[in-house]
């Protein structure tokens, strides 16, 4: 998209945000799930009908076709609130998944999930993730799905499925290539839904909170669980190698819509200090050490958006491949922003922080685990020191 048609096209999505968006957040704070839907539905209709539907897709699927760098931008602006990029259809898991659809199903495939995915009709999950294996090495898969006459047989155990409840179908990560090289062993493979064996056994309680439907992460058993040989997507024992790829583009996102997470508390904070009374002649602003955080907060946000910018920008022109660094960087470096300035902002909001009331403790509940998932900080942090440091042997 041209830079013009972009800066329209997030001008007319930051209006969004601040006339429809933000004053639907109670209900998703108060956990009114259907009149939240409602409010969902309604202002996608707006979205739709102003041109800006599914930024990250293709044109030829009903998307807007905006860059790596565009989609950054505009994931700043939508992560202003926690029902931004369900409301432009662009959220997790949905978007990832319909990047690996558009890159690796065949024409049925496309026509009955990817098609209906993209126009918001239908919801998906990304199975991966399993309670009995550290999430940290997504090499160690205990789910597995055998060929037996044209039809895969899958069993498994998974959680975390954000998205699982009311989910149409699940992509799956399970071994098919048992006896390949670890990096080769494990395959994607569509599951509708309602097959039989499948289960959502529960919603997992985060923080006090199981969520419902976009906000809740699920866990989920296959049992014996059949679909058709032509249900694999790309090739087998692909799988780690797709997820890498569909991780690329998501980590530009994330780090962005974190970006914009961190830009509400930081408005948030600011407005409060402002307005709260300590003395009947002082504002907590007035006070050194609030100005200090007030400071520190706001560098630490310039510093990560010219870092994932710059990264993105650097995709865009050479490949991942050419900002593998990079990525990882931001992936730790954002992820640790972000944790600072909600706590900053939610010590400055005392009580009023940790309560509902406002839109501070959600983000906190779900956000304290982006240092968590996409890889933990940690991994991100030895796998750039070990490549920095081969640089000089």
């Amino acid at each position: 998209m041209q830079t013009t048609s972009f800066l329209d096209f997030k001008t007319q999505a930051e209006s969004i945000i601040h006339s429809h968006i933000i004053n639907a957040e109670p209900l998703l704070l108060s956990h009114q799930w259907d009149k939240l839907q409602q409010a969902i539905e309604s202002i996608r209709q707006k979205v739709k009908k102003a041109g800006l539907w599914a930024p990250h897709l293709p044109k030829d699927i009903g998307g807007q076709g905006l860059t790596i760098s565009q989609l950054g931008e505009l994931s700043a602006v939508l992560g202003r609130s926690p029902l931004g990029h369900v409301c432009f259809g662009c959220q997790a898991p949905d978007a990832g998944n319909a990047e690996l659809l558009h890159l690796y199903a065949d024409k049925r495939i496309k026509s009955e999930f990817l098609h209906p995915l993209a126009a918001g009709d239908i919801r998906s999950c990304f199975a991966m993730t399993e309670p009995a294996m550290a999430g940290s090495n997504p090499t160690r898969l205990s789910a597995t799905a055998e060929l037996k006459n044209g039809q895969w047989h899958i069993n498994g155990h998974k959680w975390f499925t954000t998205g699982a409840d009311g989910a149409d179908f699940a992509i799956i990560m399970a071994v098919t290539e048992p006896k390949a090289a670890k990096h080769q062993q494990a395959s994607m493979i569509i599951v509708p839904t309602d097959s039989p064996g499948y289960a959502l056994v529960r919603n997992i309680s985060v923080m006090g909170s199981e969520g419902h439907g976009y906000f809740s992460h699920g866990e989920v058993k296959f049992s014996n669980v059949v679909v058709p040989e032509q249900n694999l997507l790309g090739q087998r024992g692909a799988g780690f190698l797709m997820a890498q790829q569909r991780l690329g583009p998501g980590r530009i996102q994330h780090c962005m819509r974190w970006i914009g997470i961190a830009r509400r508390c930081f408005d948030i904070m600011c407005r409060y200090v402002n307005q709260r009374q300590i003395t009947d002649q002082q504002t907590l602003a007035q006070q050194p050490v609030m100005q200090v955080k007030i400071a520190d907060s706001y560098a630490a946000i310039e510093a990560a958006q010219y870092l994932v910018q710059a990264t993105a920008e650097r995709i865009d022109k050479a490949g991942y491949a050419a900002a593998k660094h990079d990525i990882s960087m931001i992936k730790f470096h954002t992820a640790q922003m972000l944790q600072n300035v909600m706590n900053h902002a939610i010590q400055a909001l005392g009580g009023l922080g940790v309560t509902d009331d406002t839109v501070l403790s959600f983000f906190y509940r779900e956000e304290r685990a982006a240092r968590i998932y996409d890889g933990p900080d940690e991994v991100h942090q030895l796998s750039l020191a070990k490549q920095l440091l081969a640089q000089y042997r």
